[in-house]
Parts: C-alpha cells; sequence; structure tokens
C-alpha cells in the first residue's frame, strides 16, 4: 500500500544516523514487545506478511513520531483484536473479560521449538518463470491499497533480472488473503540514476528482490 512506511528513496528525512555499537533492544519493554509478538503468532491465527500489513495501517502521523518497537505493537494490537484473541476493552484495561479459552497457552517448553521452526517462504512447486537473467524488465506502476513488496521508489522503473532466487510465496495475496500464489522471485538491479535521475551516482545500483506479479518485458 502506499503509506508513511514506504520511505525508501524519499527526501526531506534527514540523514540516516548510525547508532554506533547500537544494542538489539534500546528498552526493556522491546524486549517483551518483540516476545510477545513471538508468543501470539503461536496459535497460526495469522502468517508474517499479514503481520507486516497490520504495522502498515498505523496511522501516518502516529507511525513517523514512533519507534520500531512501537509499530509491532500496534500491529500485534490490531491483529489480536481482528484475529478475537482479545478484546478492544480487555486490551485497554488489561484484565480478560472471558476466563475460558479454547486456545492453548504458550508453554516455556513450546518457546524453543517454536523459534527453531522456520516458516520458509520458499515453495518446491514447479511453477515457469517469467523472466531470466540479464532480461530487461520493468516495475508495474501500482498503487496497492493493500500489501505489497514493490516499493513506490521502484514504480514504473527499468532494470535488469540480475538472477532468479527461485519459487516463494507472493507477500502480497499472502497478507491479504492467504493465497500463497507461488511464483519466480528475483533479484533486480536498478541503476541509481534510472531511480533518482542525472545527480545519483553514475557507478551505483540498487537490487530490489521482486516477483512475476510485480514486472513486465521493458
Amino acid at each position: 500500500m502506499n503509506g508513511a512506511h514506504d520511505l525508501g528513496g524519499m527526501h526531506g528525512f534527514g540523514q540516516v544516523e548510525i547508532e554506533k555499537n547500537e544494542p538489539v533492544f534500546h528498552f526493556p519493554w522491546e524486549k517483551r514487545a518483540f516476545a510477545l509478538t513471538l508468543a501470539s503468532g503461536f496459535h497460526g491465527k495469522w502468517n508474517l506478511d499479514m503481520s507486516r500489513y497490520a504495522r502498515e495501517q498505523m496511522p501516518p502521523a502516529e507511525y513517523l513520531a514512533t519507534t520500531y518497537y512501537e509499530h509491532w505493537l500496534f500491529g500485534l494490537q490490531k491483529l489480536l483484536v481482528e484475529q478475537q484473541l482479545v478484546t478492544a476493552i480487555e486490551l485497554q484495561t488489561g484484565h480478560a473479560e472471558a476466563k475460558t479459552s479454547e486456545l492453548r497457552a504458550l508453554q516455556v517448553s513450546d518457546v524453543e521449538p517454536l523459534l527453531r521452526k522456520r516458516r520458509a517462504a520458499r515453495l518446491d512447486e514447479d511453477v515457469p518463470p517469467r523472466f531470466r537473467a540479464g532480461e530487461r524488465v520493468v516495475a508495474r506502476n501500482i498503487n496497492p491499497t493493500g500489501h505489497t513488496r514493490l516499493p513506490r521508489y521502484a514504480r514504473g522503473r527499468r532494470g535488469v533480472i540480475d538472477r532468479d532466487h527461485g519459487v516463494f510465496i507472493f507477500a502480497d495475496t499472502h497478507a491479504m488473503s492467504r493465497d500463497k500464489k507461488p511464483q519466480h522471485c528475483y533479484s533486480v538491479r536498478f541503476t541509481a540514476r534510472e531511480l533518482w535521475g542525472t545527480d545519483a551516482s553514475a557507478h551505483d545500483s540498487v537490487f530490489v528482490d521482486l516477483w512475476d506479479d510485480h514486472l513486465d518485458r521493458a
């Protein structure tokens, strides 16, 4: 979707400040937000792409004024209510309205197996590729209302297929309808000047992972 989260290549946000020896978490509550997100995913009520899309729906002004794990917390709360695991009132009060639940709670013994169980996005489906390495393509100029992995700065831009990663879940449909829609994902090389004009370096390129449905032949 076109939202505040899609900041790639946009001007006016200042220089990216790199924090030296940056910790994984800056505050204890961030650890808890991360852990709660993983623990809630234990029930299988949503997938990774749905989780990303939930964060993208944070109001733009709020999104730009908050931190990374605040985005995670917003997305988690949204999914918990949408999937009827908790109610909005329960979130506000911190107290359960009902004492019974059909869902099994995540136990300490479940944590390590859960973290080791990778839900791979790569699929073994026999799907023919639409493009080959070295082929010139153009990213579709779309303005979706739902989730997409096609960044705004690459839409309508011409690039070259650098490599074929193989068949993967198509994140755009997986986030909206759980439809995996298996297709090839490619690393597409865009020159910096193609993306940002003649003021950009003539020696730089950006590689973007895009799916069949994101691309047309140039």
